[in-house]
This record gives C-alpha cells, structure tokens and sequence, in this order.
C-alpha cells in the first residue's frame, strides 16, 4: 500500500517548527530529509525514524516496524503532535547520521 500526500502533508504540516525538513517520493513513499540528512520517512502511512542512539533514549517506548521486507527495522513515531520532542529527537540524531551521498553525474 503506497503511502497518501495528505499524510505527508500531515507530517511536514506537524514539523514545521523545524528548519530544513524535506521530502522525497520514492517508490509510492516518502523519505523525509533533515538538513539534507536522511532521518526516516513515510511507510504506508506510518512515520518511520531510523535508528539511532539518541532516537532510541529520546523515544524508549517506541515500537520497532519494518518500513519493507529486507532492510533494518525504524521506530514508529505515534505521538508526532508533540513537536517538542520531534525537534529533540531529529536535532539529537542529525549528527549521529551519515553524510549524504555524492550523487554521480
């Protein structure tokens, strides 16, 4: 099931607080961008951070789904209302993230 453009909306719409969030269609979902840093994206209508070690302290109880068969399992996030927290936990996990990939030419 592809994810909506009313839920990434939605989710964009409740990080607004943010500077520099962004996203990206891919494959009927969404990679959703933090200063240019991947930080997780939008799964069948569900918001998915990956894993970090400030994201796991900063959200202990977050359940762990897969975004899609094959790849590593990413936090759910259930309570993006509260943008306190969510500039907590994408500020806190930016600089624990790779850079991102030249893309070739």
């Amino acid at each position: 099931m592809a994810s909506s453009k009313e839920y990434l909306n939605y989710i964009l719409e409740q990080l607004g607080s943010l500077d520099e969030i962004s996203s990206r269609p891919m494959m009927g979902e969404y990679i959703i961008y933090y200063k240019g840093k991947v930080v997780g994206g939008i799964y069948d209508n569900r918001f998915l951070l990956k894993q970090t070690k400030s994201s796991r302290e900063l959200m202990p109880g977050a359940p762990l789904e897969l975004p899609y068969d094959g790849v590593k399992k990413m936090l759910l996030v259930d309570n993006v209302e509260d943008a306190e927290l969510m500039e907590k936990v994408l500020s806190s996990m930016y600089d624990e993230l790779p850079a991102p990939k030249k893309r070739k030419k």
